[in-house]
């Protein structure tokens, strides 16, 4: 795996990804309570539609990150906090109140700072987005091999019912 010097990532840089996590998970504060929440609660209100603007907003922060040159397992942190974020967020009402707590892209801000507080080198974009590549093929040999089984099931059980 490749090796760099670590990246120089600006303090307005970091400056700029906390106000961006700010604004998506703690903008607002609910009156009378400690209570925060964000761009990404209140989007997230539109069934389906605000989801995925949310994901879709919260995958700049993702690709900030990466280009910086985070590492795969960091990478795999962040975006394991955006897919829960994701699925969760689109059941009705319990994902609406779990956007209130999570707070996705505050936690991945906070990854990355303590990623960046580590002086060590840091491994290159290349083998980070070749991580990312084979994890992708991977995720889509196990669904296509799920979607085999369940299409095995349905015509077993298609077959019962005219047998």
């Amino acid at each position: 795996m490749e090796h760099t010097p670590p990246p120089s990532t600006s303090n307005d840089d970091l400056a700029r990804l906390d106000t961006l996590a700010t604004l998506l998970d703690n903008r607002f504060r609910i009156p009378g309570t400690n209570l925060r929440f964000g761009l990404d609660a209140l989007i997230g209100l539109v069934p389906y539609l605000g989801d995925v603007a949310g994901f879709a907003v919260s995958g700049v922060l993702f690709s900030v990150m990466l280009k910086r040159g985070a590492g795969p397992l960091i990478l795999l942190r962040m975006m394991g906090n955006f897919m829960l974020d994701a699925v969760v967020g689109t059941i009705p009402f319990l994902g609406d109140l779990f956007d209130f707590g999570y707070k996705a892209n505050r936690r991945n801000v906070e990854i990355l700072k303590n990623y960046y507080a580590d002086d060590s080198p840091k491994p290159g974009v290349r083998g980070s987005i070749l991580f990312l590549i084979l994890l992708f093929f991977v995720f889509m040999a196990g669904l296509i091999w799920l979607t085999g089984k369940l299409l095995v099931m349905v015509w077993q059980w298609m077959s019962g019912l005219w047998g």
